[in-house]
């Protein structure tokens, strides 16, 4: 199998004001969450632009590049992507392993109405076997409990699109993942900071 990359514009659309919304009250809570973990911060947490992620979701549905509308976000956070996700039309859900960051997913999806399924786990399934080029210290990447796609009665090749921000350095391995276990057609959108967002679609 390969990945396929696909060159994409991000929407010049604007966004609805359900949207603007939503990811004003989500940043507002990743940045109080911040603030008040200041001290002791959790390892390779990093919000995404998530007006950003609006317009490349809706360039994507507008081209009819995703082969359906199942979507994980790998690696959730507050799962705030994902809940752009599902204002756009998605049925999302979203894998994370640290307890405080799903409390906080959940509430937040629970206030705005936004019906996500958040799983407490690893995305990483249990016979990827070793992560071949990931260093010590990316090894929390397989760290983070129990499989997250069995929690969510899914598998991995049940979605169409899926989700993560890349921690610099691990990029590689959330590539290898994305092309050993999706489904051939499935889409791979990865945020990369100021560099912006890659999309690629698993091929044979």
């Amino acid at each position: 199998m390969a990945l396929e990359s696909i060159r994409i514009a991000p929407s010049t659309g604007v966004p609805p004001a359900t949207v603007v919304a939503f990811a004003r009250e989500a940043d507002r809570r990743i940045d109080a969450f911040c603030r008040e973990r200041r001290k002791r911060p959790l390892h390779a947490f990093v919000p995404s632009d998530l007006l950003q992620c609006w317009r490349m979701f809706d360039a994507i549905v507008q081209a009819r590049l995703a082969r359906g509308r199942a979507f994980c976000e790998w690696g959730c956070g507050f799962a705030a992507v994902a809940g752009v996700a599902v204002l756009v039309g998605f049925d999302a859900c979203g894998i994370e392993f640290e307890g405080d960051l799903v409390d906080e997913a959940r509430r937040l999806a629970a206030d705005f109405g936004l019906p996500i399924a958040i799983a407490r786990g690893t995305f990483v399934p249990p016979d990827a076997g070793e992560l071949e080029g990931c260093n010590d210290e990316l090894t929390w990447i397989a760290e983070g409990g129990p499989d997250g796609h069995a929690l969510l009665r899914r598998d991995p090749d049940d979605f169409d699109l899926v989700f993560a921000y890349p921690w610099p350095g691990e990029e590689e391995v959330i590539f290898r993942l994305f092309d050993q276990f999706a489904a051939v057609g499935a889409l791979l959108l990865t945020a990369h900071g100021e560099a912006g967002f890659l999309l690629h679609r698993k091929v044979e």
